[in-house]
């Protein structure tokens, strides 16, 4: 007979709050941090300035609201990836303590009240937010038979900026299309970063991703992203005037760049967990040089 004091004790069951939190990823605020900022860059762009608490509120906790119902539609399509996984195996549809149906309606209700806020704004902003919620239930599929689904996700989590110049301008104009490019560019740098944490997980089940794509040129592919994103965002920003809180701001932006080739080179699991993580701070330098630089012009 089994010692029970070798037997370990079996895990409370969570209450419905904390399943939901869980399912939303309210405790790594890091996914929704690395939205907003370049969001907000394109909507003091768009505005030639602050743009007012009205949309400042409407896209912070739109982002906020759609990345989190993002989080459920991709636990949802990936709950069988997901247990054979070593970070995602305690989520909580994978791990049953959530119904696929009730993840479902959680999704459901985050982008209503996403879509609510938009509402409030211009009918452009609305119409382009019908392919940015097209593209956020398309994006986990892509992992299945895509070679850089970091792309699609890109284009899906770009929408902001796209949205945030039809908001305030009726339309969408060049500047806000390099603005886009250069945060595609992002997208694919950091999260490329994130697929290298399971790169070795995701080729035992045959998930798609650019870690995986790029093998031996991965760590040089982020960089090349990295740097791609500064330089498309400098030619867009810099005949705006911002001075030196823009300079600053790049010079943030690119030390951290280097800062992330020192945390990915060995390709540990830690390393690009750390650097993913982080990789936000990128887009603070970035808006606190276009805020402070609209300020003082």
């Amino acid at each position: 007979m089994a010692d029970s004091s070798s037997i370990a004790p079996a895990r409370s069951p969570r209450s419905r709050l904390a399943l939901y939190l869980d399912l939303i990823r309210f405790n790594r605020p890091a996914g929704w941090l690395v939205l907003v900022w370049p969001t907000l860059v394109a909507l003091w762009v768009a505005s030639d300035g602050f743009p007012g608490w009205h949309l400042l509120i409407v896209f912070v906790l739109g982002t906020v609201l759609m990345r989190s119902a993002g989080c459920t539609i991709n636990d949802i399509a990936d709950r069988d990836f997901d247990r054979h996984v070593k970070r995602t195996t305690a989520r909580p549809i994978t791990s049953g303590e959530l119904s696929v149906a009730e993840a479902a309606l959680v999704g459901a209700v985050l982008a209503l009240l996403a879509l609510a806020l938009v509402l409030t704004t211009r009918w452009e902003a609305v119409a382009w937010s019908v392919p940015a919620v097209a593209f956020t239930i398309l994006y986990p599929f892509t992992k299945r038979f895509f070679a850089m689904p970091q792309a699609f996700l890109g284009i899906a989590f770009n929408f902001g900026i796209v949205i945030a110049f039809a908001a305030v301008q009726g339309q969408v104009p060049l500047q806000g299309w390099l603005l886009w490019l250069a945060n595609l560019c992002m997208v694919l740098a950091y999260d490329t970063e994130y697929a290298m944490v399971d790169r070795d997980d995701d080729l035992k089940i045959g998930m798609r991703t650019s870690a995986i794509t790029l093998g031996r040129f991965d760590v040089a592919g982020v960089v090349g992203f990295f740097v791609a994103c500064l330089l498309l965002t400098a030619a867009v920003l810099w005949p705006l005037g911002l001075g030196w809180p823009l300079v600053l701001g790049l010079g943030a932006a690119a030390a951290q760049v280097a800062w992330h080739f020192t945390l990915i080179r060995a390709r540990t699991r830690e390393g690009c967990f750390v650097a993913f993580s982080n990789s936000h701070y990128m887009g603070v330098a970035l808006f606190a040089g276009v805020a402070l630089g609209y300020a003082l012009r």
